[in-house]
């Protein structure tokens, strides 16, 4: 996979104490097993940061409360989305966080600015009707096919993300205990269940679509381009749109649709909280909970349909 750009490339006018610390909070990242992606949002947001301390000739250990209200106030008047000033403002805390931890600053002043309010947005979830036409509607005659039939069978049984997708190696997938070992956030290992549909795919992928699309090459990966080399996630992005306009379902599919509703589906069906928050290798149970307003809303839709005296 790409390297991950560094916090200190591409940016212009930074000190060097500044840019000493950007590369102490890359190699944090690193070592705590951060995303690529991650690190990349992370580090730009920090360079950001440094740049504009820099320009105000501040140091790292010179950044209070009161220095970040002004950086947040600069960056909401150039109108910067709730979002976006949670996302910084969660990247900024961590680079303090680290910082504190090496002794370069007394506190972390990120942990004093307050996160924005943002909308609550229920995940995009397919019904199981539509996932069954999506994933029906490839017809696995190419190996291509027979690779997307794989790929997406997959990602809908296990509920992975597009980066544990493209990760996967072929030793991953373990047929006799019909499950696949996923390496996921934070370089934390689980061992998710997978369907009967998934793993026949899959065989059936391994044993006539791969060796045409690696030509004998000695690769790893178990889900590979034209070309024989690893996928990326824009590939598996690229594949589920191009299926999803096939199939006919809502527009908009991405991988975490498949995997929003690998969780819902689950739910509705009975399954503890608990055990869907490990198969998702979410953190905290918090982040799981998100499901139980997503069917709360379902059930709120069906009472406002059905019921006489709704």
């Amino acid at each position: 996979m790409k390297k991950a750009l560094t916090p200190t490339q591409g940016t212009a006018a930074v000190s060097e104490p500044w840019r000493e610390a950007l590369r102490t909070f890359d190699a944090d990242l690193q070592r705590r097993g951060s995303a690529e992606r991650t690190r990349k949002a992370y580090g730009t947001d920090a360079a950001e940061l440094a740049s504009w301390a820099t320009a105000n000739g501040l140091l790292p250990d010179q950044v209070d409360y009161k220095v970040l209200r002004r950086w947040a106030a600069r960056l909401s008047q150039r109108g910067a989305a709730p979002r976006t000033m949670a996302r910084k403002l969660a990247s900024i805390r961590s680079l303090f966080r680290s910082l504190l931890e090496h002794g370069v600053v007394a506190s972390n002043p990120a942990d004093l600015i307050p996160a924005p309010k943002l909308p609550q947005t229920l995940p995009k979830t397919l019904k199981p009707d539509d996932v069954a036409r999506l994933l029906e509607k490839i017809p696995a005659s190419t190996p291509l096919e027979q690779r997307d039939r794989a790929l997406f069978e997959l990602a809908y049984s296990s509920g992975l993300r597009a980066e544990e997708l493209v990760d996967l190696d072929v030793t991953s997938i373990n047929f006799d205990q019909e499950q696949v070992r996923v390496e996921g956030k934070g370089a934390k290992t689980r061992f998710v269940p997978t369907g009967e549909p998934a793993l026949r795919s899959i065989a059936t992928y391994l044993e006539r679509a791969r060796p045409a699309l690696t030509g004998g090459e000695p690769e790893t990966a178990l889900f590979v381009s034209k070309s024989g080399r690893r996928l990326s996630t824009s590939d598996v992005r690229r594949r589920l749109r191009v299926w999803a306009r096939h199939a006919s379902t809502q527009t908009g599919v991405h991988p975490h649709a498949l995997r929003h509703s690998f969780a819902t589906h689950l739910l509705e069906g009975g399954a503890d909280l608990r055990a869907i928050q490990e198969m998702l290798g979410h953190a905290s149970i918090s982040t799981t909970q998100v499901y139980t307003r997503v069917e709360s809303a379902r059930l709120r839709a069906a009472y406002a349909k059905s019921h006489p005296r709704a």
